[in-house]
């Protein structure tokens, strides 16, 4: 049994050490900037922009499920303008941000590992270096700077989105006023509630865009491989983003 378990914490450091080494590559790629300026931009419109019709899908109809719902368990407890608390909090502080993270997971960490991967396996990833590429200047950097930079973009867009569609479901389907909800908005807000959800969407997207990277970069095994990388990415992203929520809310509130 010890062993076993000096083997898996053996290999729990190892991989560690190896992450360790990946983000320190990567920020080394970062002095290139002539290779990595470019491809930067080609990466915000593939990774954010491309992105935003999930995230925006999911925040809106999150919102219209917290105005029912909220509804519901306030019914004869509460006055109903604190619908508009709950939505408001609800999607700014957690939801928006960590549902449209684990969105992206699935679909940014996924199709990075998968492109990478199928680079790798091909031998193109080895044409870079034999052109004398760096490729965590040319593959790595543009990828891990659009998703650090869009990932906040778009859950700023999609808190946006939830709150307006929960004020919209308020005032439709459950009998409330733009004023009342607007109060009920108002009463708790705080400023940090928006930079909260948005420090956490930053550290998302640069630990997504680092684990697709790596998984993708260290590939082996021809096509079986990439679908593995691709699996893992967006598992292990997935994993990473609860994590760092929890995290965030220790640390800043």
């Amino acid at each position: 049994m010890y062993q076993a378990i000096a083997t898996r914490v053996g290999a729990w450091l190892t991989a560690l050490g190896r992450f360790g080494g990946f983000v320190a590559d990567t920020a080394a790629g970062l002095r290139d900037t002539r290779t990595w300026v470019g491809l930067t931009m080609v990466q915000l419109r593939r990774i954010g922009v491309n992105s935003l019709p999930i995230g925006l899908f999911i925040s809106a109809f999150t919102g219209v499920v917290l105005a029912l719902q909220s509804s519901y368990t306030f019914t004869g407890a509460v006055p109903l303008y604190f619908v508009g608390t709950l939505v408001g909090k609800t999607v700014m502080l957690e939801l928006a941000p960590v549902l449209t993270g684990l969105a992206l997971s699935g679909r940014v960490g996924a199709n990075i590992a998968a492109e990478l991967g199928t680079m790798r396996v091909t031998e193109q990833v080895d044409a870079l270096e034999t052109l004398a590429y760096n490729p965590f200047s040319y593959l790595v950097v543009p990828r891990v700077l659009a998703a650090t930079f869009m990932f906040p973009v778009v859950v700023g867009l999609a808190m946006a989105v939830g709150v307006t569609s929960g004020w919209i479901t308020a005032v439709n389907l459950l009998d409330l006023s733009t004023v009342e909800f607007v109060k009920g908005l108002q009463i708790f807000y705080h400023f940090k509630d928006i930079w909260f959800g948005l420090v956490k969407s930053v550290s998302f997207g640069l630990a997504v865009s680092l684990i697709g990277c790596m998984k993708g970069l260290n590939v082996r095994g021809g096509a079986e491989g990439v679908g593995r990388a691709a699996t893992e990415a967006t598992v292990l992203g997935a994993e990473i983003i609860l994590v760092l929520d929890a995290f965030w809310a220790v640390v800043l509130l």
